[in-house]
Order: C-alpha cells, then structure tokens, then sequence
C-alpha cells in the first residue's frame, strides 16, 4: 500500500498487520490505516505488508509481496508491527538481518480476562522473546498494557498510544441527514452489535428499568452484526413505550458523527474493549458519556466526562442514566471537547513520529 509519493528525505515505515480493511471487509482493521494515515500527514513514506491467507500460504505471500516491495520501494527504516502474532518473525529478521529496528502497537483483546485467549507453550515463548526484542511496546490503554503484563510480555520501554477520531468529529454537521434530535433527551450506543463484547441487552434491560418511572428520553442503538437481529427481536419483547427506542441499523462513519451530534450521551456497556473509539468520538464532540469501566479508555477518563459503572451491573448503569438526565447541566461540552484534542490524526502522527525518530536514533 502507498500512502504517499516518496521524497528523498522522508523516513521510510513498514506496517506488518493482522488486519486491515479489505475490499471484503472494510472495518477490519481500521484502526490501523489510520495510524498509517497519520503518520503519512508527517512526511513519512509507509507502505503496509498484509496477506489475508492463512498457514504455509500465508508465508509464501508475504514473501512475495515482500520482495515486489523490496524491489520497487527498497529497505524500511523502522517496521511498525501491529498486533503481536506471527508478523513478529518477519519484524525479528528485519532487526537480526539488517539492524532495523521494530516496534510494537498492540490492540489486541485477548490479553484481557474477559477474553483471555493468549496461548501459552512454544507459541507463547516465542511471543514474548519477539516482544522483549522489540524497541517499545505501545499498547492502545492502560487496561490493555496491564493485562498484556499479567500474560508475561515484557519489554523495557512502554509508551501508550491512542486510536485516531476522523476529523469530522472535531467541526460542528451540516447538513444533517439523520434524524434530528427533539425535544427529549437522547442517549445513543454505537457498536457492532457483538452481545459477548458490548452487552446491548444489558443496555435495554436497564434503560427498560429506567423507562417505568419517567419517559423523558429516547434511546438510539445504531449499527449493525451479527447479534443486531437478535437483540432487535429482544427489545420489542421489553414492549418500551412508544417511540422510545429507535435502531438505525448499519450507517457510515459520517452519519455515525451526526448521530452523535444529535445526542446527549454516550452508552457503553461492554464487558470488555481494549480502547473503545466510540468514547473517543463522542468526547471529541462534547458528549458525556455513561460506560463501564472495562471499556477501554474509559478509565483513563476524567470525571467531567461522565459516569463510569462496573461491568454487568445493570442497577447502576440505569441509576447512571437517571443522574445524567437529572444533572445534564452540570456536563460542560467545551471542556469535554477539549479532551479529545489527542485524538486527532496530527496529534496521534506526531506522537509516533517521535517515537520513530527516537528508535532509529537509538538503535543507530
């Protein structure tokens, strides 16, 4: 992939990725384009080696691809590889063979207990030699770094990085083409409607609690996946008063963006998430916002931001709703907003550009 032409000058990344956005699938990974996104806007020249095969193939097609690049592009000055998993063996030869240095961005949810999947044996033994040898470790949260820790990863240099928000969250909407928020007050969720992951029944059996004593607000769930039809079903089994209750099904970043303009408050009640963009963009906007405390960022947070509750506790989380509609005024936007400044893709580019600069330096 080339994200820019190149200039004699210009510091030279490779991204060695697990995922990336396909033409079959154009969320995976997303989060990484964007960092390779921003760092281009530095005046690096990033190209990004990825191969959607699986095992010996695998192998064999990052070779090719490999040498093609080679051929045209020449040698990296650093390799950024994203997630730790078997690109870790190319980023190990690049340092063994040609003394270029790698560093490690993790965004991984399988280090966290709530998701615990990180394999021991040789398989684990080798992740943590290609971690220990790696010039820094940037996992997206203090949750993941810890739990990254608790699994045995180590490393001498930690450094956390955050998911970069679209510029579009940071400049005010118009025209708006979703349905503009009324007078009630509105509480959105935005996911990909994964219920292991975010818990969206958990949402509507509290916000159902909530609903038996006032009827000041609206709930709105946009998005869509693979339990969207299923917790669809379950909400009209709450029988919510009328109007209450919308879903919007799948929409485009934008439109996830007016969404969010057009609410009051964010929810989040995932059991887990190793960063959570969606609390990133609601805080770049302004919005306070009720999640758990395993969501991510969420607890790295200040309080002016919002209310955080523990993981499937129902009772708190409408207890949480009822104080947000009680005390909305006490939720300044601006200074919310002012939060979300290091999110930006200038912020979060220059962060790692430095983070270049001073590897390479290093290393050298």
């Amino acid at each position: 992939m080339e994200l820019a032409e190149r200039k004699e000058d210009e510091m030279k990344v490779l991204f060695l990725s697990a995922w990336y956005p396909t033409e079959r699938d154009a969320m995976a990974g997303l989060f990484v384009q964007k960092h390779a996104e921003a760092i281009a806007e530095q005046g690096c020249d990033v190209r990004v080696l990825y191969s959607e095969e699986t095992g010996f193939r695998w192998a064999q097609d990052m070779y090719k691809k490999w040498q093609q690049l080679r051929k045209e592009w020449g040698m990296p000055d650093i390799v950024q590889m994203n997630v730790l998993d078997k690109n870790g063996m190319i980023a190990l030869w690049f340092k063994w063979r040609y003394r270029i240095p790698y560093i490690i961005v993790e965004h991984w949810s399988g280090y966290l207990p709530a998701n615990y999947a990180f394999r021991g044996g040789w398989h684990g033994w080798i992740m943590r030699k290609i971690a220990e040898k790696a010039s820094c470790i940037l996992p997206v949260s203090q949750m993941l770094e810890d739990a990254m820790k608790k699994c045995g990863i180590k490393n001498e240099n930690w450094i956390r990085i955050h998911n970069v928000v679209d510029d579009f969250f940071y400049h005010p909407i118009s025209p708006i083409t979703i349905t503009p928020k009324g007078e009630k007050f509105r509480f959105l969720h935005v996911s990909c409607f994964d219920e292991k992951a975010k818990n969206i029944q958990g949402i509507l059996r509290a916000a159902r609690r909530v609903a038996e004593d006032r009827q000041d607000f609206e709930l709105v769930l946009v998005g869509t996946g693979v339990d969207y039809t299923v917790d669809v079903d379950y909400a009209q089994s709450l029988h919510f008063p009328e109007g209450m209750l919308h879903f919007t099904g799948e929409q485009t970043p934008y439109e996830v963006a007016q969404w969010m303009q057009e609410s009051d408050c964010f929810l989040l009640f995932s059991r887990y998430e190793t960063y959570a963009v969606v609390l990133a963009e609601a805080i770049t906007m302004g919005k306070p916002i009720i999640s758990t405390s395993t969501a991510g960022i969420a607890a790295e947070l200040p309080q002016e931001c919002g209310i955080l509750v523990p993981s499937e506790d129902e009772i708190s989380l409408a207890q949480a709703m009822v104080q947000m509609l009680e005390k909305r005024n006490m939720y300044r936007a601006d200074t919310i907003r002012a939060k979300g400044n290091c999110f930006s893709y200038h912020n979060v580019g220059k962060q790692l550009f430095n983070i270049y600069q001073r590897t390479i330096i290093a290393q050298n």
